[in-house]
């Protein structure tokens, strides 16, 4: 295990990109930004727009995902918003977000006064999670007797290295104890920078960040989609015994055992994972927030309890139980994830997903706000530079610390 420290005091981030998120591989295989001619996928969704096919003796181009509209009929009603502003940070609901996506003065300034304390967790100090991974170029097989199950035959043990980044408000006393906010897919500079402007500004109290790199691969079979895409308390158990202690000892920072001061958060799979965290342990998290959660069907084992993967949140589990402690942010791209893979289980469907959570979670009284954004792809990167400090507000509303205990 090795640990660094990232410049104490003001420091200039990076302008790289925010870390790969589930499917983003084959996002970027078929090029679902290009602004090339493409064709429209079999079965495409409703609403979705066909575009140019490719020249006589070229090579088929891949399908792009097709661009929903936010008023299908079997979509959520929703609030349309003036282009280029976002939701009230008050209001519970269902939004469309306009197509011109302008980053938030928060985010404009990429000077931190904070600090950011960043080490390495490898997978031989691991007790829940040793490490597998997918052979490359493979994926899986659709079981003939069962489309919803994936055939996964080139997963083994392996090794893997993870980066943890820790962001500590110049406003965090220490010995007391702080909220925080548990991210996924690795360290991520946009959360750190909205928190640092929104602590400077008084809207939200002094947050520590933990954002915690995924075990390598994605999808079934791989250690991120272990991590991230099982139905179960798991990974919040691994944060809760193997992350959370070195944070607290590496960073210098007491964190909360108030799980109204805990909050998670993530894009795509790691969306669904931020959910998964605190559907199984509402006792450790009550605040979510999500960019294009993956709410389809990717777990990998199957399991009997939840067949459809985290496509069961919004088809039984959350229907069917009793109303959580919990308060959701969720986002999704008119141009989102459909069908990116073999599995023809009709549980693939980011947009549909989103808007089926939406659906439930206002059918069950939850506090939630649902965007949909227009003009945007999967884990859309202008969408967050948008929206992320309004989410940020919105998902730490009602919040009041418990005291600064030491």
């Amino acid at each position: 295990m090795t640990f660094s420290w990232v410049r104490v005091g003001r420091m200039i981030l990076s302008n790289r990109a925010v870390p790969m998120c589930s499917i983003c591989v084959v996002c970027a295989a078929i090029g679902v930004e290009a602004q090339i001619a493409q064709t429209k996928p079999v079965g495409s969704a409703p609403g979705s727009q066909t575009q140019a096919q490719p020249a006589q003796g070229q090579a088929p181009a891949r399908p792009a995902f097709p661009t929903r509209s936010p008023h299908e009929p079997e979509y959520v009603a929703a609030k349309d918003l003036t282009d280029g502003s976002n939701a009230p940070v008050d209001e519970d609901g269902n939004f469309i977000l306009g197509p011109t996506h302008t980053a938030a003065p928060e985010m404009a300034d990429e000077m931190l006064q904070g600090t950011v304390v960043e080490f390495t967790m490898n997978s031989e100090d691991s007790k829940l999670y040793p490490g597998i991974a997918r052979d490359p170029h493979t994926f899986g097989t659709p079981d003939p007797n069962d489309p919803a199950k994936l055939i996964v035959t080139s997963s083994h043990p392996a090794r893997y290295s993870r980066r943890v980044g820790v962001y500590v408000p110049r406003q965090y006393v220490p010995g007391t104890e702080a909220p925080f906010i548990v991210g996924a897919d690795g360290i991520d500079r946009m959360l750190f920078a909205a928190l640092d402007h929104l602590i400077a500004e008084k809207k939200l109290p002094p947050i520590v960040a933990i954002s915690i790199g995924n075990g390598s691969g994605d999808a079934q079979g791989s250690e991120r989609g272990l991590e991230y895409d099982t139905m179960s308390g798991r990974y919040a158990e691994w944060v809760e015994s193997e992350v959370l202690p070195l944070v607290e000892a590496k960073a210098n920072v007491k964190l909360t055992r108030d799980p109204d001061g805990r909050a998670t958060m993530g894009g795509s799979s790691g969306g669904s994972c931020a959910l998964i965290m605190a559907w199984y342990h509402p006792e450790l998290y009550h605040r979510v927030l999500t960019y294009s959660g993956t709410y389809v069907n990717q777990q990998w084992p199957w399991n009997l309890e939840t067949p459809g993967g985290a496509w069961d949140f919004h088809a039984h589990l959350i229907p069917n139980s009793p109303v959580k402690p919990i308060r959701l942010w969720m986002e999704v791209g008119d141009r989102d994830l459909y069908n990116p893979n073999s599995m023809d289980d009709h549980m693939h469907d980011w947009v549909l997903a989103n808007e089926r959570m939406a659906a439930v979670l206002a059918a069950k009284g939850y506090h939630y706000q649902f965007v949909f954004a227009v003009n945007a792809g999967h884990v859309d990167r202008a969408v967050r530079a948008q929206t992320l400090p309004e989410a940020l507000e919105y998902v730490w509303q009602g919040y009041a610390a418990r005291g600064a205990k030491r």
